[in-house]
């Protein structure tokens, strides 16, 4: 998974330079939310508590290198945190009260991602709705779980790390897609696009059990970009 990951940088930075020359790039930035899930193996469809979406920051700096009119190849470095979210609840009868009684707990995976993106713009004009598609390879660097339980008042949150490279992978090889709607706006343009992450490593790494645990993954984000 190393060599794919510098592959994948190095032929993004060789299709950068060779076609610098005969375009005009841009550069840009976005900014925006996304929630993670991940998908439910059949061994833990039957368990009381489900894994929920769970939100997140995301945000990324990309460069737009046209080969048509209307294409244009989007490599992107991007900070993404992926995890999901499980609550409990239940409640304690007094008689003359009814106290709820819960517990939220969040595992969030804070990773870098390069996805290497086709884009297509659906019109000319200043203003363009256009879709974007490709392949993304994510290496998370930290985790946490943080855990908050609820009654009469909520408690501080417990904060744990959560070890990366052990049962949890480090890497993630996955597909984005996604809509978007920019503007021209002064020297660039302003964008707002949403998007589909899905990955297909597994995430949990269990002895002798094959949990096809993968991350899944929807955001929003808004951005400008301008030429160099």
């Amino acid at each position: 998974m190393n060599r794919l990951f510098a592959s994948a940088l190095s032929l993004a930075a060789l299709f950068v330079v060779t076609t610098t020359s005969f375009a005009q790039v841009q550069v840009g930035v976005r900014g925006g939310v996304n929630w993670s899930n991940v998908s439910e193996p059949s061994l833990l469809q039957n368990l009381p508590v489900q894994p929920e979406f769970s939100p997140g920051p995301t945000g990324a700096i990309f460069l737009e290198v046209p080969l048509s009119e209307r294409v244009s190849f989007r490599p992107e470095v991007a900070f993404v945190q992926k995890g999901f979210l499980l609550r409990e609840g239940t409640s304690l009868d007094l008689g003359f009260l009814d106290i709820p009684v819960g517990a939220r707990v969040a595992y969030q995976i804070q990773s870098i991602q390069t996805p290497l993106l086709l884009k297509v713009n659906l019109s000319d004009g200043p203003v363009k709705p256009y879709f974007f598609a490709g392949p993304a390879v994510g290496y998370a660097f930290d985790g946490r779980v943080r855990t908050r339980a609820t009654a009469l008042f909520t408690t501080k949150n417990m904060d744990v790390p959560l070890g990366i490279g052990g049962a949890i992978n480090h890497w993630d090889l996955g597909g984005v897609g996604g809509l978007g709607l920019s503007a021209d706006m002064g020297a660039g343009k302003f964008f707002i696009e949403a998007r589909y992450d899905h990955g297909f490593t597994r995430q949990l790494q269990v002895p002798l059990v094959n949990l096809p645990v993968r991350n899944r993954t929807v955001g929003v984000s808004v951005g400008y970009a301008f030429t160099l």
